[in-house]
């Protein structure tokens, strides 16, 4: 894996996961927790992501496969996925296939059980982030290309930790107006990732359009 695509898969994973845009969420769900609480919270959020996310970089390929699914089938649908989360971080809404809908988002578990679900999946590890994990990991060849992969992917866990365990401190000192500008910044960069993902897709499996 080159550095090109080593910082296009950060870009991306880091656009999506987006520690700063789901801080906010972070704290709606955990309110009325003490930050002791909060903290507790934040580590196994950190814990079941790296399970989910491990587990679908590993097997992912090859549970497309059983679905006859190709890559490039998958690059295209979901880099269609991947762009409607961009257009709606630009438009500030939020994602239904990652943050729920209306209805999901009321009956959300209690404060002190939401580190699975809704913060790890499908919030944090949702349908853009997985695609995102599997579509990388097929640029896979070597054991040091799966370092790589690794160390980006525990980069921006280790990132999106550090944000949660201090959500109460980093929430006193962020305000609105920076929230506003990294979610439409990283709005921008999520969509240009995901035309290139559609692109790359269609060159395949239309190669006329190449």
């Amino acid at each position: 894996m080159d550095t090109t695509l080593a910082v296009g898969f950060f870009g991306a994973l880091f656009a999506i996961m987006n520690p700063i845009t789901n801080l906010p969420v972070f704290l709606s769900v955990t309110d009325g927790l003490s930050p002791a609480d909060q903290r507790k919270v934040a580590a196994k959020t950190a814990v079941y992501c790296l399970i989910l996310g491990g587990a679908f970089a590993a097997i992912g390929n090859q549970t497309l496969g059983l679905f006859g699914i190709s890559v490039d089938d998958l690059r295209v649908a979901g880099g269609l996925v991947v762009l409607m989360i961009g257009l709606n971080m630009l438009n500030g809404n939020q994602s239904t296939s990652h943050h729920g809908t209306q209805g999901e988002r009321e009956s959300y578990p209690e404060p002190d059980t939401v580190a699975f679900y809704p913060l790890a999946f499908p919030i944090l590890v949702g349908p853009g982030t997985i695609t995102t994990l599997i579509l990388y990991a097929h640029h896979i060849k070597s054991a040091v290309d799966t370092v790589v992969y690794a160390g980006v992917f525990l980069i921006v866990l280790l990132l999106l930790f550090v944000t949660f365990w201090n959500a109460s401190a980093i929430s006193k000192r962020l305000s609105e107006n920076a929230r506003v500008i990294m979610s439409r910044f990283m709005g921008m960069i999520l969509s240009a990732i995901a035309i290139g993902m559609i692109a790359a897709g269609l060159k395949v499996l239309l190669p006329g359009l190449a």
